[in-house]
């Protein structure tokens, strides 16, 4: 790409070739830089994927195995067996390295690096608000912003499809999915940054907007669901700390113990091969490195507290495998307690193609990351790294287990409500990248057009397909004996 076509001639400044760089453009400028990423990569050429001969995605999930507990990793391939969708919630790594080989203009933003349908939802705000944003970042980088699109494309194909919709459906899903991110980019493009970066998405207004679109008919018929929904955002009120230690805790000599449900929830006490009061004392240490990566606002509000017991709890699908303790600290007043939970940090499935963090603790990556792409993030958001005597150190983040946590119950979608949660959630990933990418250069390059947009859906549609010829390697895999699946966990 030359100079001439990246700007107007009359300037002689260098390219950029960064996102810093490019901010230090006039807005003009920088529009002229994202429409001439298009030489580079095409509009159209978002729809191109071929997977590679030397493609193994069984391999990959095993790579995986060597840096998580052996005892658990029978259960991950369990639960990515459910269906296709389970099995694309856990194949980050697999979908990593197939965007490495697609097309792209080079503009980058920081990455969920997971962003699918799941990876959605609300919580609390410290403001005691019920905000819908990206939830999971444990695969969080900066890299190019069009993997995160795709991946939250794919994603609604692959679970349209678990639902039975059509191919029209199907379609239909990705296409608004992405027009919502283009759209909703080009709209933060002429806005400030300080205006971007407030802007946010409430659970209730963003339900409000739905049923404004909806006519009495439709309404009446999708009464049933109306109300659910209106229960699940009334049930997520209730979903904060006090609800999940009434729900993990019990008392045990007048003292508040975790219940223990192995091989999901196993106690400190219980654990084998572990000195339990030297570990309880690291613990106890560890919670102090914690605390420093705290505001000082919010280390005067966990001073209030101290560690009262610890367990250790299986996760998710993809993190099965990956370590995650359950923290309860309490105050000495009763009925007062908080439970947070520490879960491993390891590096990010990006990291072999869009570049190593700069962040060498991995739980920093994930806490930095999270805290740059989200409107508000939870106050005991922090990180800490473990010293063991022997071996590397393992590093974490550290939040609250729950605060008004809900997720769309994707299963249960129609598909005019799966359409309406994926604009969102292509409104809320643009809002993310808008906040560390250029969004000036990026709604330059996505254009008026729906160009973008159906090619996203094409990669979409191809990718589902991709999907389920590795759903089923897993699943031949297994009956082979060639990889060890404990399901029903």
């Amino acid at each position: 790409m030359t100079e001439t076509a990246q700007r107007p001639r009359s300037t002689r400044r260098k390219a950029p070739t960064s996102t810093t760089e490019t901010k230090k453009l006039t807005p003009q400028e920088r529009a002229a830089f994202g429409k001439a990423a298009r030489a580079k990569a095409p509009l159209e050429a978002h729809a191109e994927f071929k997977a590679a001969k030397t493609r193994d995605p069984v391999a990959l999930l095993l790579s995986q195995a060597k840096t998580r507990v052996p005892e658990l990793v029978p259960i991950r391939y369990g639960r990515m067996l459910v269906s296709p969708f389970a099995f694309y919630r856990g194949a980050a790594l697999i979908m990593a390295a197939d965007l490495h080989t697609t097309p792209t203009p080079g503009l980058r933003a920081q990455l969920c690096g997971d962003a699918h349908l799941s990876n959605f939802g609300g919580y609390a705000s410290p403001e005691r608000r019920l905000v819908f944003d990206i939830n999971d970042f444990d695969e969080t980088l900066p890299g190019p912003f069009e993997w995160d699109v795709k991946r939250l494309a794919a994603s609604l194909v692959v679970a349209g499809r678990d639902n039975g919709f059509s191919s029209k459906e199907l379609r239909n899903l990705a296409v608004r999915s992405v027009e919502g991110y283009r759209s909703a980019m080009r709209s933060f493009a002429t806005q400030t940054i300080l205006t971007v970066w407030y802007a946010h998405a409430d659970v209730e207004n963003a339900i409000a907007d739905f049923r404004s679109t909806l006519t009495r008919r439709t309404l009446k018929e999708g009464k049933t669901r109306i109300k659910a929904t209106d229960r699940l955002v009334a049930k997520a009120r209730t979903r904060d700390s006090l609800q999940a230690i009434a729900k993990l805790t019990t008392l045990v000599d007048g003292r508040r113990r975790i219940i223990s449900d192995p091989p999901l929830v196993v106690p400190l006490a219980e654990l084998t091969g572990f000195d339990i009061d030297e570990l309880q004392r690291r613990l106890r240490d560890l919670l102090g490195t914690y605390r420093r990566t705290l505001q000082f606002d919010r280390r005067a509000l966990l001073g209030h507290f101290t560690l009262a017991d610890i367990a250790h709890k299986v996760v998710g699908v993809g993190s099965v495998g990956t370590r995650a303790w359950i923290l309860l600290l309490e105050s000495g007043v009763e009925a007062e307690a908080l439970l947070l939970q520490a879960k491993q940090a390891q590096p990010s499935v990006l990291a072999d193609y869009a570049g190593k963090s700069v962040f060498a603790q991995q739980g920093e990556r994930v806490v930095s990351g999270q805290r740059l792409m989200q409107a508000t993030s939870d106050i005991f958001l922090g990180w800490l790294r473990t010293r063991p005597s022997e071996g590397a150190g393992e590093d974490y983040y550290v939040r609250q287990l729950r605060d008004w946590k809900v997720s769309a119950v994707i299963e249960q979608m129609d598909p005019r409500s799966m359409e309406a949660y994926g604009r969102l959630c292509g409104w809320t990933l643009a809002r993310a990248h808008a906040r560390s990418g250029d969004r000036i250069v990026i709604g330059a390059y996505l254009g008026k057009s729906a160009k973008f947009d159906n090619a996203v859906a094409d990669f979409a549609e191809t990718y589902a397909d991709q999907n389920e010829r590795d759903y089923a390697d897993l699943s031949a895999a297994v009956k082979a004996g060639r990889v060890e699946a404990q399901t029903g966990v």
